[in-house]
Order: structure tokens, then C-alpha cells, then sequence
């Protein structure tokens, strides 16, 4: 197979991690006779220094026709002085809505390796914990109407959603858990908010659709704390914007570090963004300390959603796997008796065992 793949390294630790993944989708290319092309493109704060911008049109227009997208991290203190209509995060915003890609995938594995990382009791974790989250990427609050009065004293930001926003990150949803295990919780918060209601009588349509489908709802906030108290009783979560930022970083310290976790952005299409969920690490950028593994991950991610190559994005996780079991940690997951490497050999070993 022959693909193109735009990375938009971005800023600080972003070209450290984002130059592993590429490293390990090199030797599965090798591995099994493919040819992937990778086109590199500032994003972010870098997008700012060389275009004034953090998202250029020329950077949009190559996203939209390759085959995927991998990113890694962007914004930072050195942008700070930027208005805030061009702050790095705004390119971020920017290019999913762009690619309209408004399904964001946030898998919370914890990993047996790394169980000693888990802040949860070991009764909790006892039980595997294997949740998909499916956070609703281009509306909600992010993209509503903001207002700031003339005095800078009040403001309003507008949480909206339409039903065929919600129906087209459900439908996937019901989807995912059919090949799952087959439950599906919605998340709102339905008892006040009118948006809210609109979500869960849309989504209570669409299940029956889905007879197989174990279908509950919950309470954003009920939502935060049973993710704490009992984690293995969710398998699909779908849910908004807002709340789904909030849980997935809650659930991606569940699993004991930002740095493992990767995500998927997908819209109609095959084509997606990739990433993994933690931000530019401005403290440790330049000293080869950074975690790559949720950006390797995310490479397998785009291997099996945008490729179709499910048996090459098995083969990275299975090289992250073993590499984890020989002992090799980076130090956001060192424990007693491993071995400590950077970024850069961990993203070696990974590549090595492909």
C-alpha cells in the first residue's frame, strides 16, 4: 500500500515524539512492503513564527488530501503574547473543523506493566478496564458565540448542539460497542441544561436502532466520580465537547500517564487526525525525556481507522507491549527495577521490535 502522511510536529516536545512515531511506522512499512510518504508542515506556535498564523491555508489544504494526519503538541508559553484569535489552540480548533472530523476516540487501557501507576486502589483495577470514550469534537461550547461586555465584567460563552450533530457521534458510538461488548453510556448533564435534553432524547431515538446494544445515561458529574469508584463498568462512553475534554484526561490519569494515551479524530470519511492527548511539555522539551508512546500509539490508531491495516496496527501494539514487559520506561512511568530510556531509544525499541 501506497499512503501520504501530513505530521504537523508543533511545538516544544511535539517534533521529539511525533519523530519516534514516524520511526516506528517506517519499520512497519518496512516490515510489510509499504510505502508511506510523510509531508511535514508547521502547526501551532510554529505555524505562527513562519505564517503568522496557527493555521495556514496551504497546512489545511495538504491535511485535506492526504490519506491521515498525525500531529504532536501545540501551543506554549512563547506564544502567550499572541492575541488570543491566534493562539496555537485556535489552529488546533481550526483543523478539526476543517477536516470536519467530529468524533474524537480516547481508549483508557491500563496497561498490567503499569498498574503500579494507577492512582486507584488495586480492589479497583482488579477488574480490566478497557473504555472507549467518544467525545463530540466541533460543537458545544468551544464553537458557540462568545460575548464580553464593555466593562469586562461579564461574559457568556453558548453551549450548542443540533440533532444531527448528536446522532452522527452516537451513531458511531452504537456502532463501536456492537463490536465491543456491547454497552453504550451517554453522558449529559440532562437535568439542567436544554441542550442536554436535546442529546439524550436524540441518542434514546437512535437506540432503537440497536437492540443489541445495552444503552444507560449518566450525569456528567455522577460520570467523573464512578469513572474513580468503579471504571470497569464502562465500556463505550459517549458524550459532548466539554465534558468529554474533562473525562478523558481523567480517565488517561486512570491509566497512569498523559503520556501513553493516544486518540483518533474521524469524520465521515476514512481520512483522520491523529494524536496523542497530552500538551507541548514546555519543562522537559529539548532533553529527550518525553513519553512518544502515545503518539506510537496513535500511529497504530491511523494504521487501523484511516488504512485499514489492522494487522500492522496489532504489530505496534504488541512492540509497545513487549517493549513495557522488557522493563524500558520513561520517566513520567519509571518504577523500581526498570530501566529508565528517553525518548528517542524508547521509540528505537519499539521500531526494533515491529
Amino acid at each position: 500500500m501506497e499512503a501520504r502522511i501530513v505530521t504537523l510536529p508543533g511545538d516544544y516536545i511535539g517534533p521529539e515524539i511525533v519523530k519516534e512515531a514516524v520511526k516506528v511506522l517506517e519499520a512497519v512499512a518496512e516490515k510489510y512492503d509499504h510505502s508511506f510518504h510523510f509531508d511535514e508542515r508547521p502547526m501551532g506556535g510554529a505555524s505562527i513564527d513562519v505564517y503568522g498564523e496557527p493555521l495556514a491555508a496551504e497546512t489545511l489544504d495538504a491535511c485535506n488530501t492526504a490519506d491521515a494526519v498525525l500531529m504532536g503538541s501545540v501551543g506554549g508559553p512563547k506564544w502567550d503574547h499572541v492575541e488570543p484569535s491566534k493562539r496555537p489552540e485556535k489552529g488546533l480548533l481550526a483543523l478539526r473543523k476543517g477536516m470536519e472530523v467530529f468524533a474524537n476516540l480516547r481508549p483508557c487501557t491500563i496497561h498490567p506493566q503499569l498498574a503500579g501507576a494507577c492512582p486507584l486502589r488495586p480492589d479497583i483495577i482488579s477488574k480490566p478496564i478497557d473504555i472507549m470514550i467518544l467525545r463530540e469534537l466541533t460543537g458545544d461550547i468551544y464553537f458557540g458565540k462568545r460575548w464580553r461586555s464593555e466593562d469586562r465584567t461579564k461574559a457568556t460563552d453558548e453551549m450548542a448542539y443540533s440533532r444531527e450533530e448528536v446522532e452522527r457521534l452516537a451513531r458511531i458510538g452504537f456502532e463501536m460497542a456492537k463490536k465491543r461488548r456491547g454497552k453504550l453510556c451517554s453522558v449529559d448533564k440532562a437535568n439542567v441544561l436544554e441542550c442536554s435534553r436535546l442529546w439524550r432524547e436524540t441518542v434514546d431515538q437512535l437506540s432503537h436502532e440497536y437492540p443489541e446494544v445495552e444503552v444507560s445515561y449518566m450525569y456528567v458529574d455522577n460520570a467523573a466520580m464512578q469513572l474513580i469508584l468503579r471504571p470497569s463498568q464502562f465500556d463505550v462512553i459517549i458524550t459532548g465537547n466539554l465534558f468529554g475534554d474533562i473525562l478523558s484526561d481523567e480517565s488517561a490519569a486512570i491509566a497512569g500517564s498523559l503520556g501513553m494515551m493516544p486518540s483518533a479524530s474521524l469524520g465521515k470519511g476514512t481520512r483522520g487526525l491523529y494524536e496523542p492527548i497530552h500538551g507541548s511539555a514546555p519543562d522537559i522539551a529539548g532533553k529527550d525525556i518525553a513519553n512518544p508512546l502515545g503518539t506510537i500509539l496513535s500511529g497504530a490508531l491511523l494504521l487501523r481507522h484511516s488504512l485499514g491495516l489492522e494487522a500492522e496496527a496489532a504489530a505496534i501494539e504488541a512492540a509497545v507491549e513487549k517493549v513495557l514487559n522488557e522493563g524500558y520506561r520513561t520517566a513520567d512511568i519509571m518504577s523500581e527495577g526498570c530501566t529508565k530510556v528517553g525518548c528517542t531509544q524508547m521509540g528505537t525499541l519499539v521500531a526494533e521490535s515491529i
